[in-house]
């Protein structure tokens, strides 16, 4: 199991436990902390994800936004 699910696990158990009503202010607190976690891991992995992408037309001539294609070029992923 890797971290984002260990973090979904431990998140969905106190969504459980709020709707139970039996979750304490402690837990509330822990759970919005790996609320965030959860969201600037995912974000991270998205924009990278994004980052990575290129994009082809149908007649295969690229046509990646060229914010995109500035951002690859930062990174080392352009030659162009």
């Amino acid at each position: 199991m890797n971290e984002q699910e260990k973090l979904l696990k431990k998140i969905n158990e106190l969504a459980h436990k709020a709707k139970d009503g039996t979750i304490t202010k402690e837990e509330e607190d822990q759970q919005a902390e790996l609320r965030k976690e959860f969201l600037k891991n995912f974000r991270e992995s998205f924009r990278s994800q994004i980052e990575m992408t290129k994009v082809f037309d149908k007649n295969g001539k690229e046509v990646t936004p060229e914010k995109v294609r500035e951002i690859q070029r930062k990174k080392g992923l352009r030659d162009d």
